[in-house]
């Protein structure tokens, strides 16, 4: 066997192994799911009450401070990364460059350097209770999201709404039967495990702040979800990102530098 052969031999078995674990891990979150929902301490359905997460105040009292921090990332958006160069397992629902995402937390990892360009929202997340991932999530005009469902029950979304198109009933997510609008400054809550899809039917960009938290549960479901995403760490779905979420970090602010250099540069003309 050549060496080509042999490395074509490895990257089918690797890819094999990879959809195996996928639909293991599929199969395993599905077969926890009611026991997890069993096990809520804020119910178990698509939308959640926000006033079982007090710590949703601060995002809408800060709102407009967040918003102006997204609006001077948003000055580099041509190198913000797309959800699929990020995880390239979110292919079917993140196509061409209709959704980029300003990551700054993901899988529980803060992303430093992503961090310093947004201090008040960080300073923010930092306090939700064991916060996962967090970041902004910008949706070109006119692009739709799949219906698709989360991985777990035992973690929670919320979106913070930024940027809104002015037609904003025609721009929203559904999750199960329910309709959600996002309007600037609002904050909702909702279990991703329910199928879910967003239609974008504007000419305009949509631009939240979207961050999951483990969802407040009882001691064997708080514990079995622990496990379970310890487990989902040691797996691909979690390292490929993962290696992907430091290339992008440092590409972004490679071009930041840049930026900064040249309007420097003009500013000495």
């Amino acid at each position: 066997m050549t060496s080509a052969e042999a490395e074509g031999l490895a990257q089918k078995f690797k890819k094999a192994r990879r959809r195996f674990i996928k639909t293991r891990g599929k199969k395993l979150s599905r077969s926890l799911a009611n026991f997890l929902g069993r096990q809520s301490l804020v119910g178990d359905t698509p939308v959640l009450d926000n006033a079982n997460f007090p710590f949703l105040k601060s995002f809408t009292d800060n709102w407009q401070t967040i918003l102006a921090e997204t609006k001077e990332i948003l000055k580099h958006r041509d190198d913000i990364p797309t959800f699929q160069e990020i995880s390239p397992d979110q292919y079917r629902i993140a196509t061409g460059k209709n959704w980029r995402t300003y990551i700054l937390y993901g899988f529980g990892l803060k992303m430093e350097k992503n961090c310093r360009l947004a201090p008040v929202t960080t300073r923010l997340l930092e306090q939700v209770p064991n916060l996962q991932t967090a970041w902004f999530s910008i949706l070109s005009p006119g692009y739709h999201i799949p219906a698709h469902r989360g991985v777990t029950k035992g973690i929670l979304r919320a979106h913070l709404g930024l940027i809104i198109p002015q037609e904003a009933e025609k721009c929203w997510l559904r999750v199960d039967d329910t309709i959600n609008v996002w309007r600037p400054g609002q904050i909702f809550v909702f279990d991703d495990t329910y199928e879910h899809e967003v239609y974008n039917n504007t000419d305009e960009e949509r631009v939240i702040l979207l961050f999951d938290f483990d969802r407040p549960m009882k001691f064997w479901g708080r514990n079995l979800n622990s496990a379970f995403l310890r487990a989902m760490k040691l797996t691909a779905f979690y390292q490929e990102p993962k290696r992907n979420l430091e290339t992008a970090e440092a590409r972004m602010e490679a071009a930041i530098r840049r930026a900064d250099k040249n309007m420097e540069s003009l500013s000495d003309h």
